[in-house]
């Protein structure tokens, strides 16, 4: 999903992140403190503050909003009044909105406390801007559970320029990405149902042509095709921020470069043209909103992480829904994929930060932040929590809240979904951090390359996902992403960028 992974190529792009999109993060790891917090006790307690002064927190999150929302937070503030004497308005930026809505709330001026942040919209860039409070302080003092639980890593990419400007998730989750794709409309067909690779995923894309034309094979939509970033990972390759930086985690001191340098780009876009001329996607996919035609019975499989699985699994299960992943080299994503950031605007960040607090570590608070209310959004079966009404309220879009101890799998959730996570664990304990886990540490700085970083972003999107969809030329088209590229300023974010990275690398070896 473009959300939690290619979404970082939007705005920032990922990733992103990516991921998309996401919501969304990918997958329900453990985050790397071993602690267990203390349900019940209110952050105030440990603060030491003044909360008799009620408050009204607002909150801006990127997701479309829930038919149920007033419902939930009616449900929530009752909660956060008699804990912390204070209430919440949630704020969401539709998706098809927030490419320019959400850099505009910390340009406008406005006034609010929290934000939902992640690499993919553009986390780094936004606190060197001064968008967000710096937290050094404040994060210990009014949100000390949470601080005391967060893994080396995860703070250390809190940092930009030395101080922390979001509280990172303590969700651990994967960079894992590939299809989510229905086995029912190959029912009675000689498909032989493997899915391990890119040529597993093209030749059931053939079958689903045939079985069920009134369908998309492959949903793509708006920006562009997951599949650039998922060929890549193939080949064992790690993307950076921005969503055309690459580099080969197994060489030793790796370079940094971009799509048009990378050899085996013409076989990458010779694909995707054979993909288009067969139909495999829409002819019109850049203009196409519809994110949610796989749901809908519109498509035959999307790309997505592996958090997309268990709830399109779960809705249909007359479809026989599966996921593969198709990275190579599987590693955590950075904890800033989802985190939380006070807003630079914030009145309360003091009382924002101690909500904050009571979410992440109070099973009750987080129950109602996040699902919902009880017995009418969810409940809970066997450790598992059932959505009652998905349609209405797909939980929180807040994703940063989530932690390893309240977070459950959807009731119902395919049996072959903790095995997909073991593999995954045992594949990252297995790289002794190698490998692509060995640059989720890395924080590219773009500040002195900020307009060219902009720039080549913008060609990108305009030139790249074009190409990659095979709607321009494949040889000359690639040849034009590269002279504007170059103009754009990619050769000065290389060099700007392999420095830093070089200096990461020796930051280890220090170490």
């Amino acid at each position: 999903m473009k959300r939690t992974i290619r979404l970082t190529a939007l705005l920032l792009v990922a990733a992103l992140l990516v991921c998309a999109c996401t919501a969304c993060g990918t997958g329900k790891g453990k985050a790397s403190s071993e602690d267990t917090p203390s349900s019940g006790a209110a952050s105030s307690e440990a603060a030491g503050e003044d909360i008799s002064k009620k408050v009204e927190l607002s909150m801006y999150v990127v997701s479309d909003r829930p038919v149920v929302q007033d419902q939930v937070e009616e449900n929530y503030n009752k909660v956060f009044e008699e804990k912390l004497n204070c209430t919440l308005k949630v704020n969401w930026i539709g998706w098809a909105e927030y490419k320019n809505k959400y850099p505009l709330l910390f340009s406008s001026g406005e006034v609010f406390d929290m934000a939902y942040t992640s690499t993919w919209l553009n986390f780094s860039p936004l606190a060197r801007k001064g968008a967000f409070k710096e937290l050094d302080e404040l994060w210990p003092k009014y949100a000390p559970k949470n601080y005391e639980r967060q893994s080396e890593m995860a703070l250390r990419q809190s940092k930009v320029n030395g101080h922390s400007y979001c509280i990172p998730t303590l969700l651990g989750t994967y960079s894992a990405s590939g299809p989510t794709y229905r086995t029912d409309i190959l029912e009675g067909t000689d498909w032989d149902g493997k899915m391990e690779t890119i040529a597993d995923y093209e030749e059931f894309l053939e079958y689903a042509k045939e079985a069920a034309p009134e369908m998309e094979p492959y949903n793509v939509y708006q920006s562009g095709s997951d599949m650039d970033e998922v060929y890549m990972k193939s080949k064992g390759l790690y993307g950076l921020t921005g969503g055309f930086l690459w580099l080969d985690p197994s060489e030793e001191k790796p370079q940094v470069f971009t799509y048009y340098e990378y050899g085996d780009t013409p076989e990458f876009l010779t694909m995707m043209s054979r993909w288009n001329e067969k139909g495999f996607f829409s002819k019109s996919a850049l203009s196409d909103t519809d994110s949610q035609k796989f749901r809908g019975g519109k498509a035959a499989s999307r790309i997505t992480n592996l958090d997309a699985y268990p709830d399109e699994y779960i809705r249909h299960p007359e479809w026989g829904v599966k996921y593969a992943n198709l990275v190579s080299d599987v590693s955590n994503l950075p904890f800033t994929q989802d985190a939380m950031a006070i807003a630079s605007t914030s009145k309360n960040p003091e009382r924002a930060l101690m909500l904050y607090d009571l979410i992440t570590s109070d099973q009750e608070v987080f129950n109602a932040f996040y699902y919902g209310v009880e017995g009418v959004n969810y409940k809970i079966i066997d450790g598992q929590i059932e959505n009652l009404a998905p349609d209405d309220f797909v939980y929180s879009a807040c994703w940063s809240a989530r932690t390893p101890e309240f977070d459950m799998d959807d009731y119902g959730s395919p049996a072959d979904l903790p095995d997909i996570r073991a593999s995954f664990d045992s594949h990252i304990e297995e790289m002794k951090g190698e490998g692509s886990q060995k640059y989720t540490g890395f924080v590219m700085d773009t500040a002195a390359i900020e307009t060219e970083f902009a720039a080549c972003q913008n060609v990108h999107q305009q030139y790249w996902w074009p190409l990659e969809l095979a709607y321009t030329d494949a040889e000359s088209g690639l040849q034009e992403y590269e002279e504007k590229m170059e103009v754009a300023g990619i050769e000065r974010i290389r060099e700007e960028v392999q420095r830093q990275l070089d200096e990461y690398l020796d930051s280890l070896k220090e170490k």
